[in-house]
């Protein structure tokens, strides 16, 4: 079904994630597919072809806007090389593209890199203000991302009779997660009641309940699972991978089916993913997860939209503790967006290496036990996008 374990992850490779003022969009994507292509063994000029993820890049710079940004540093002149951009779910996109590629027969070994630079600029001109000043003259204005989770914070609270606290919890789990991972943007604890005591971002967001603005790259290097063992005996292959469009940018939240608790395109992609790699019991079949968190609502939202429990019971796990990384379904080992931080075309390939490193056993002091299936997710957009891939053992 689809390309399920047609395709392999042998190498991964990512920069540290952060303030990474002293780097260029060029230094942090070379350092990320140097070390990709190092773990898998391989030199540069063995790519056959390549994807590049950038959301932005002129908001930035104007480094991204195509695949020359990679041709040219690594030298990977005449194969083909192009750039994906596809909201928050660009990285993942990338790697998906690639699989398919692959899958198809049309190459053999492709490399699929994630790279945004976007602590360049001031706050005024930041993600805020480019959506703003360059979004619709009506449904623009007044209108940002902590606004809209904040709309579902509110309506989950409402619909479902608990508070602030459980979005603490969430915080408190991804920096604790990100105070063992050396790439990770934060990398202290926090406490729940530093999380409640936070400047208010948008009600009932705080600045503790937000992802930071982060500069980061990350890459991939895909092959098809019967040529994987000529390169290395500990490849990760591609179970399955589906992604869903379920509504606009700008119309999103003006759907009369959209309800506010949840989202229709990670079920949607969820379900397609889950088919392929003949899941169906996702809680009892996956053991470490990677979800969009880019604020501490969406978490707890994504364990519902994912099928980790029934609607309405997302709040239950994190107060259980079954998310943590020695809890029954560890999520966001790493840090997740809330501590690694989203520069967005590279989160989605971040999840993926992590998840591989989970599989690989080489997760160091966030490593789950066992690990021998995971799931990686991203959210783009409002919500109207979202991509999941299933990876494991072959």
């Amino acid at each position: 079904m689809g390309i399920a374990n047609q395709v392999a992850i042998i190498g991964t490779g990512l920069c540290k994630f952060g303030e990474n003022f002293e780097m260029g969009y060029t230094d942090m994507l070379v350092e990320a597919c140097l070390e990709a292509f190092q773990d898998a063994g391989i030199e540069p000029k063995q790519i056959q072809a390549a994807w590049l993820g950038t959301y932005l890049p002129f908001s930035w710079g104007f480094e991204g806007v195509a695949g020359t940004a990679v041709a040219e540093p690594l030298n990977l002149y005449p194969i083909p090389v192009v750039r994906v951009s596809n909201y928050c779910c660009t990285g993942m996109e990338a790697v998906r593209n690639a699989a398919l590629a692959i899958a198809a027969g049309e190459y053999d070994l492709v490399l699929a890199v994630g790279v945004e630079k976007m602590r360049e600029v001031p706050p005024r001109g930041s993600l805020v203000a480019q959506h703003v000043e360059r979004g619709h003259p009506l449904y623009a204005k007044g209108r940002t991302a902590p606004g809209m989770f904040a709309l579902l914070a509110t309506r989950y609270f409402e619909e479902y009779g608990i508070g602030e606290e459980y979005l603490a919890k969430v915080a408190v789990k991804n920096h604790y997660h990100g105070s063992l991972n050396p790439k990770a943007h934060f990398q202290k604890e926090i406490t729940e009641d530093m999380v409640r005591k936070a400047p208010r971002v948008a009600e009932p967001l705080g600045l503790l309940d937000c992802c930071p603005t982060t500069d980061g790259a990350a890459a991939v290097i895909l092959t098809r699972t019967d040529l994987a063992p000529q390169f290395t005996r500990d490849y990760v292959v591609i179970q399955g991978v589906g992604t869903a469009v379920t509504g606009g940018y700008y119309t999103a939240q003006f759907d009369p089916t959209f309800s506010f608790t949840g989202f229709r395109s990670t079920r949607e992609a969820a379900a397609i993913a889950y088919k392929q790699a003949g899941i169906q019991n996702p809680m009892r079949e996956i053991d470490v997860v990677q979800c969009h968190d880019c604020f501490t609502i969406t978490e707890i939202i994504n364990y519902e939209d994912l099928g980790f429990c029934e609607k309405g019971k997302g709040w239950q796990l994190i107060r259980d503790g079954v998310t943590r990384l020695d809890g029954e379904l560890p999520v966001n080992t790493d840090g997740g967006l809330k501590a690694c931080g989203h520069p967005v075309g590279a989160s989605g390939v971040r999840m993926i290496a992590h998840i591989c490193d989970q599989i690989r056993g080489r997760a160091g002091k966030m490593q789950v036990k066992n690990a021998r299936r995971g799931l990686a997710h991203t959210l783009g957009g409002p919500g109207s996008i979202s991509t999941v891939f299933i990876l494991g053992r072959d």
